[in-house]
Formats: C-alpha cells, structure tokens, sequence
C-alpha cells in the first residue's frame, strides 16, 4: 500500500516536471520588426540634407531595440526576436518567415510616415485587412514598395505590383483568424502611444502589408510618427522620443500578454524595474537624492491607489499627486514619492495619507517588489 503511494506521489511529481519543462520550453515568443535597413534607407527627414536629419531604418532599428529591452526585463517568460538587429537590408517576406519559423505568438513591425504635406503628423498602427481609405492604401504602397529593391521580387511575390491597386484585390479574398487580436493589439498600441507627443493621433487602420501577409500570428505595423514633419523628426531622432514610444509599445505588450495568460489559464511572471524619476513625485523633493550604484538597493514608495487599467497622470482619483505605477499580477498599482530613506518615506506617508486614509509603505529591492519583514 505505501509502494502504491508512493509510486502515485512520484508519478505526480513527475508529471509537474514535465509540465514545468514544457512551458519553459515553449516561452511565447515575440517578433519584433525593425522596418527597412542597409542599403534600403526607408523614409528620410527633411533635415538630412543639412546633417542634422534621420532616416527610418535607423530610428526603426534604435525604438525596436528598446522595445526589445523593456519586455526581457519586465517578462522572464517571453522570447524576444528580432528580424534584424543591426544595420542590414532583409527581405519582406524574409521578416515574415523568421516569425514563422519561431513559431511567434505576436508580431510587431516599427516605421516611420513620411508625407508630401509637411504638415501631416501623428502615431498610426495598422493590423493586416483591406485597407478601406485612399490614404491608408498610399501607405501601403509605399511601405511595400521596398521589395522593388530586391532581386527576382516578382517571382518571389507571385507577380505582385506594390504600385498598382488592382494587386490588392485579392486581399478581399483571404480569411485570417488574427484579424480579431491584432486589431485590438493594434488598438492597445495606439492608446498608449497618445502620450508620445503633444498632438493627436491618427488611429487604427487595416492595410494589406505584405511584411503582415504571410505572418500567422496577431500582428500589427507601427507608424511611429511623419519623418517628413520637422517638429515630429525632432522627437522620432531624440534619445527621450524613442525612449517614450519604446516605453509606450512596452506597456501595451505588457496589457496584451497578461490578457493572453489570463484567456489561457496562466499566471503573468511581471518583474517590475525601479527607474529613477526625473521629477519628484510627491509633495517632498527628492528629486535630487542619488540612488546608491550597490547591490541590495532598496528603495520605498507609497502605494496609494490600485485600478484594472492604466489611467492617465492627471485622473481626479489621484488628487493632483504626481504619481507612478507598477504592474503586479495584470493590477496597475499606484505610488506617490520615492526614497532610499525609511524616515522619510515615513514622513512623505504621513503627509499622502491627508489624501489617501489607506495609503502605506512598499519596499523594492534590486528592482523588484519585496514584502517588508
């Protein structure tokens, strides 16, 4: 009897074992596209001609790289891959078969617009499906018009004409079971990427890229911004422009992967990173105190406010509080003030809790949230 116990107690571990393996074995994985690259410059600013001007395939390549970067930091259970990492020309349908090949959950390609009108500016994402406007189709065009730059691409892409409308017809006829996601990933990006720079976006579009057309997984294009709008090639060639757009794709992979695990019975592993702020984010000034460069490092906030969904700096729920926020389990988790110093963020408590009876301490150590003993 005890043998037959036993032997059930070890074929159940073994079991765990195996499952444990398995997952760790099949992370999800995401594809994450820089658009365009070596002798394929994509879009170029009107400031390039005076040296002081960017091209796509550089900014596409620097965003997808922080992209890259903010997900293996904040996901110990995803696989990031890029379809290029460094400055080199791959084909269109090249990018869609690496994402093929890792058998990728989801798939991200980053541009840039560009415009005849200096004027045009603004984020656009697009999920693959019949573009239903003459703008959206001339972004297309242009966007697909690269594979002109490869050898045999007609043979290579079944006679299609990137220039010719009729080319795109076919689309009408192709069923895809990731329109669905995809254009709610695309409307996730989007959202987030509204907080990039002070104008307004463009939306969510569908569009026949042939970079999208054969990935089969959800997918989106991101069109950061217009290279062609001075104001806006500022932002896209300044290292805080692109740490922002990277932060804002981030954080919507972050909305999407905790609803996948949620809609597949797993548990998101978040690890949350403590960033130095650049402003103080209390009513106390510590915007001027030095993080120690140690091992160990702890740091204490004050946790104010919880939500299911990001909600913008200046929501009434936070009292005019300059605030920030960690994401644990899927649950935006709302902190005021930051310090290395017990008694201060004791004192930045007591003043926080006029506004906020719950408020109470929480402690990060090496980034990570840690229970205090």
């Amino acid at each position: 009897m005890k043998r037959a116990i036993f032997l059930i107690v070890v074929s159940t571990l073994l079991v765990r074992a195996e499952a444990f393996a398995q997952l760790a074995d099949n992370p999800f994985v995401v594809v994450i596209d820089p658009g365009h690259g070596g002798h394929d410059s994509g879009a170029v600013g009107r400031r390039t001609k005076s040296g002081r001007g960017g091209k796509e395939k550089d900014i596409t390549l620097a965003v997808t790289l922080k992209v890259g970067n903010y997900i293996k930091e904040r996901h110990p259970d995803v696989k990031v891959v890029y379809t290029r990492d460094t400055d080199v020309f791959v084909e269109l349908d090249e990018r869609a078969n690496i994402a093929n090949r890792n058998k990728a959950d989801l798939f991200i390609s980053i541009h840039t617009n560009s415009a005849k009108a200096p004027a045009a500016r603004g984020s656009e994402v697009f999920s693959f499906g019949v573009a239903r406007t003459a703008e959206s189709l001339e972004v297309t065009k242009r966007e697909n018009a690269v594979i002109q730059l490869e050898d045999n691409y007609k043979e290579r892409y079944d006679g299609f004409d990137p220039n010719s409308a009729e080319s795109y017809i076919i689309f009408e006829f192709m069923q895809n079971k990731f329109v669905e996601q995809s254009i709610h990933f695309a409307t996730q990006i989007q959202d987030k990427l509204k907080s990039c720079v002070p104008w307004r976006e463009r939306g969510v579009k569908q569009a026949q890229f042939l970079v999208l057309r054969k990935s089969a997984m959800p997918r989106v294009l991101i069109e950061l911004d217009f290279i062609s709008n001075p104001e806006a090639e500022k932002i896209l060639m300044s290292e805080a422009g692109r740490q922002n757009y990277a932060k804002a794709i981030g954080e919507a992979f972050t909305q999407y992967k905790v609803e996948y695990d949620r809609k597949n019975n797993k548990k998101s592993r978040i690890i949350t990173p403590v960033e130095k702020p650049e402003k103080a984010q209390s009513p106390i000034d510590t915007s001027t105190r030095q993080r120690p460069e140690t091992e160990n490092v702890r740091t204490y906030k004050v946790q104010i406010f919880t939500s299911d969904k990001e909600l913008p700096p200046n929501a009434p729920q936070f009292k005019g509080h300059k605030v920030d926020f960690y994401l644990e389990t899927g649950i935006y988790k709302y902190t005021c003030g930051e310090s290395t110093d017990m008694n201060e963020i004791a004192k930045i408590s007591q003043s926080i809790k006029k506004d906020f009876n719950g408020a109470f301490i929480v402690t990060f150590e090496n980034g990570k949230r840690v229970i205090n003993k």
